[in-house]
């Protein structure tokens, strides 16, 4: 490499940043790139990544948490547009779309740590303004709470319209996907090979966090697309993003991704 640039990380699995474009290259020496325009930090313009390498990881776009049945989340759906016109750009560049949702089974709900199994909405507002806990039945047809197979834990009615059978599919049984060698997501990404991650959903400042810093501790690039998360708690969100540029990764917004060439 150039005097100009500096790489950083083992070998084979380098970034290699340029002094002169201010950009880091996490594409791994793959010929097609993707360049895309950050939104957030002082030292950084650009990132270039691979769409084979990558993968656009929807976090909990439920029902549960954005169906106005269960939940009054404006943040959230506020994030939903968005979230369709990022995946249809990954469609067309060839990024693979990876939907992760809570999906539980009586298995998780009977070796779930006691702090895990306090209540998922704790600090939520729902619909009824009672939170309920996993496996709880929600009445009206919705089923039990956050359980696999059930209304409420499908994807949110107007994004399951954007999802294909090409795209993977991932349930989680804790706040992170990634919190165990043996989570499909985990899995899949290993298997796979990919090394650059985007990350949408909700809530910003736990599932969608949660996720994101553990596969930054296990060595993926992590990349959140800011106005495609969003969580109910004040001033979380502003905080979560910040952080991420900071100690995590790199920060976009749907538009400078939609705007994207290929470097």
């Amino acid at each position: 490499m150039a005097a100009e640039t500096i790489s950083i990380g083992p070998d084979g699995d380098q970034w290699h940043y340029s002094l002169a474009t201010k950009t880091y290259d996490l594409a791994r020496g793959s010929e097609k790139k993707l360049r895309v325009q950050t939104t957030r930090g002082k030292e950084v313009d650009a990132i270039e990544i691979s769409p084979e390498l990558s993968a656009l990881v929807i976090v909990d776009m439920q029902n549960y948490f954005l169906h106005p049945k269960c939940r009054h989340h404006p943040l959230g759906l506020a994030t939903v547009e968005p979230t369709m016109n990022i995946i249809e750009k990954c469609e067309d560049v060839g990024i693979q779309v990876v939907w992760l949702n809570w999906g539980l089974t009586e298995h998780d709900l009977a070796t779930m740590p006691a702090g895990t199994r306090r209540s998922p909405a704790r600090g939520m507002v729902t619909k009824t303004g009672i939170s309920s806990n996993y496996g709880e039945d929600l009445g009206s047809s919705q089923g039990r709470c956050l359980m696999a197979g059930t209304w409420n834990a499908d994807i949110y009615e107007p994004l399951k319209e954007y999802s294909k059978p090409e795209d993977v599919y991932c349930d989680k049984n804790r706040l992170s996907g990634m919190w165990s060698e043996d989570q499909p997501l985990r899995k899949y990404l290993a298997e796979s090979g990919k090394k650059t991650l985007l990350f949408t959903g909700v809530n910003s400042d736990r599932c969608v966090l949660g996720t994101l810093a553990d596969a930054a501790y296990c060595g993926w690039d992590c990349i959140a697309v800011e106005d495609c998360c969003a969580t109910a708690t004040e001033e979380a969100h502003e905080v979560c993003v910040d952080n991420i540029e900071l100690l995590h990764g790199f920060v976009i917004d749907s538009n400078t991704f939609c705007a994207a060439t290929t470097a």
